[in-house]
């Protein structure tokens, strides 16, 4: 009983093998139909591959050509005057000047750093985790790769988005010189939330507060004084 068992099973496997090296036979020598090359019938205007084996090369824009694409478009454009409406403002109080040397903090795409160039200052800096040429570069705004106390303006619309708020205001206001100023913009807020978040700026003085749009949001924009206690 045990030896017609076993010859079973022996059948069984042999059986199984020999499915199954059919079947790898056949899918080694199908040719995918990803492969197959398209027919020139197919319509010329279609504009993504038809196969994966079609490695038609594809349009590379150099990176001048995607700035000025960007630079040009509505939306930037709009963006950037909305943050010269409120630097300017802050240069009307005697904060910003043309000599002033300004840092941006998160400073995305760089918006605020265009709008602080075509003002007519010399000296910007952005910077931001993923770097955007040549308006920003990389850099992590919880360890600011500069020395203390070398930018006149510091200027962060992200304050709120940090992953630690209050080592973010600490690196703004140590790369800050005594009576420069820091400059953040977030949520509308009230009187409380405002004063939690000057109490971020530990070696700084509360200069103004104020509600502002900005790129159509409705935002609270908090101005301190560095080098000075609360």
């Amino acid at each position: 009983m045990e030896r017609h068992v076993q010859r079973l099973l022996n059948r069984v496997s042999v059986a199984s093998i020999t499915v199954a090296t059919i079947i790898f036979l056949f899918l080694v020598l199908q040719t995918p139909k990803t492969c197959i090359p398209s027919n020139s019938a197919e319509k010329p205007h279609l504009k993504f591959p038809t196969s994966t084996c079609d490695f038609s090369p594809r349009q590379h824009l150099p990176l001048e050509k995607k700035n000025a694409r960007l630079w040009s478009s509505r939306s930037w454009q709009n963006q950037v005057s909305s943050y010269t409406s409120l630097f300017l403002q802050i240069r009307h109080m005697g904060l910003l000047h043309n000599h002033s040397k300004a840092l941006c903090v998160s400073a995305g795409a760089g918006h605020e750093v265009m709008a602080l160039f075509q003002m007519g200052l010399v000296d910007v800096t952005g910077v931001e985790l993923v770097d955007s040429p040549p308006l920003v570069s990389r850099a992590d705004p919880h360890n600011l790769p500069f020395f203390d106390r070398v930018f006149d303006f510091s200027y962060s619309g992200h304050l709120a988005e940090a992953l630690f708020p209050a080592r973010f205001a600490a690196e703004m206001e140590r790369t800050v010189r005594r009576d420069g100023v820091c400059v953040v913009a977030v949520e509308e807020c009230g009187e409380e939330e405002v004063r939690e978040i000057v109490g971020l700026f530990k070696k700084s003085k509360f200069v103004d507060v104020a509600n502002v749009t900005l790129t159509g949001t409705k935002m609270t924009r908090i101005i301190v004084r560095v080098g000075a206690s609360h």
